[in-house]
């Protein structure tokens, strides 16, 4: 059976039963076809009490796959987590000699996930054990010499903003399962999902950060080389590519950072130069493209009721667009960067921000109603790290700091990850929501169906 066929089979048998919810791991998603994070639910749902957290030794970027009562996740201390749903516990943890930013998926009792130790692995989902592991050619973060014009110009600045490493995806094909992921080394990797055997890999310019999407036939993965690829998914032969924009001669890394959603014949990719393009799945041309205002777009989008929901970086923005025209319907905004991908419940969406706090929007409301959970790291800092408004400012941050150094971007960032960001994308199962924080903790909360509307004092209409 296709990838193709399957999600949307799989998917469509749950959300004919409205009180049913159904967990996908997010990596399935990330990178993802049609019913991209979405879950299916009927009532509006809000933060209920912490169900439990547990603490894990580095900073969490990887997003959380749940399966059979465990959820998965990667941590920057090197290793991959299985945590039991119920209670908090650990099940078993896997090292690696490198961070586990990339999301791990969950098929048929196996675990896949990607390490900057170099290597992609495949383990037992239930025992941890190693099953193979297949060696890329090396992963890294990009960066540049004086990287954004920041002084001294002749020092190698690594991308402070650079959180993500490619989520495996699986071809569901049950004659031939096939592991697509990208790599830093450029390349886009088909390996065989039950042995890692290499099938085919295909070479970009740039470091392939994003996860791949399949869809009818095709595997499509962004590189920050600036362009989108198609490729066929059985020969990885390539099909058409479609460039973003760039700026090379200031060093901004306007490359492909984000991964791309498929959705009725199109695919949405968001890039660093500000844009969010859909573009024909078939030819890669053009259909509309939608300005981020001058702010990256790195998340993935989602899609449901023709609506696309996708957050922006810089201008703090959870925007609403018409998928077919691009569109503005309505922007909700938050009180940081959103890095993290939202996940679709219902009429609600959750999503994280850069500030440390989880929102539950209402979607029904045009951005009106809204809720939201703090991670315990911002209520401790909030207060001393945001601006007067609650509102992250690089410049309250930095005061009297040289702007033009890189030491001060690293002295800023350093301040913000003590608010707990949350870059991971949330996964959502039997009234649980569940994500990861950079202070290290992979945090469980229950939902409530209780609605409880916010003041409207953080949105805008266009």
């Amino acid at each position: 059976m296709k990838t193709s066929a399957f999600i949307i089979f799989f998917l469509s048998t749950f959300l004919s039963f409205s009180q049913t919810e159904v967990s996908i791991p997010w990596a399935m998603f990330h990178g993802c076809e049609k019913h991209c994070g979405i879950y299916p639910a009927r009532e509006f749902r809000n933060f209920g009490s912490s169900k439990w957290k547990f603490r894990t030794e580095g900073k969490i970027f990887s997003s959380p796959a749940v399966f059979n009562n465990v959820v998965y996740i990667g941590s920057e201390d090197k290793n991959l987590y299985a945590i039991n749903t119920d209670d908090g516990k650990l099940k078993w943890k896997f090292p690696t000699d490198g961070a586990v930013h990339s999301s791990p998926a969950v098929f048929k009792n196996t675990v896949y996930f990607g390490s900057f130790s170099g290597y992609y692995y495949a383990l037992d989902a239930v025992t941890g054990k190693e099953k193979w592991r297949f060696k890329t050619e090396g992963e890294k973060k990009s960066g540049a010499k004086g990287l954004w014009s920041l002084k001294p110009a002749n020092l190698f600045m690594e991308d402070l903003y650079d959180f993500f490493q490619s989520s495996p995806v699986i071809n569901m094909d049950e004659n031939d399962l096939t592991l697509y992921f990208g790599s830093a080394d450029g390349h886009l990797y088909a390996v065989d999902a039950e042995n890692g055997k290499l099938k085919w890999k295909f070479k970009t310019n740039g470091i392939v950060n994003s996860s791949p999407t399949l869809y009818q036939g095709k595997v499509y993965i962004g590189s920050w080389d600036t362009y989108l690829y198609a490729l066929d998914a059985k020969s990885g032969k390539e099909i058409w590519k479609f460039k973003t924009g760039d700026q090379p001669d200031i060093h901004l890394m306007e490359g492909i950072q984000a991964s791309a959603v498929a959705d009725d014949g199109l695919i949405y990719l968001g890039a660093r130069d500000a844009g969010l393009y859909a573009l024909n799945a078939e030819n890669g041309q053009l259909v509309w493209k939608a300005s981020g205002e001058g702010s990256w777009f790195v998340g993935t989008p989602a899609v449901k009721g023709g609506v696309l929901y996708i957050g922006t970086s810089d201008s703090y923005l959870m925007l609403a667009l018409d998928a077919k025209t691009g569109q503005e319907k309505y922007r909700f905004k938050t009180k940081g960067y959103n890095y993290c991908s939202p996940a679709l419940v219902g009429s609600t969406a959750y999503f994280g921000d850069f500030t440390g706090r989880m929102y539950a929007l209402d979607l029904n409301s045009k951005g009106d109603s809204w809720h939201f959970f703090d991670t315990d790291s911002r209520k401790k800092t909030a207060a001393q790290i945001l601006n007067h408004e609650g509102i992250l400012s690089f410049k309250h941050i930095a005061k009297d700091l040289d702007h033009s150094l890189f030491s001060t971007t690293e002295y800023v960032m350093n301040q913000l990850y003590t608010l707990g960001p949350i870059v991971s994308s949330p996964a959502i199962k039997s009234g649980i929501i569940y994500f990861g924080s950079a202070d290290g903790y992979l945090y469980a909360v229950n939902l409530t169906e209780e609605v409880q509307a916010i003041p409207k004092t953080n949105h805008s209409h266009h």
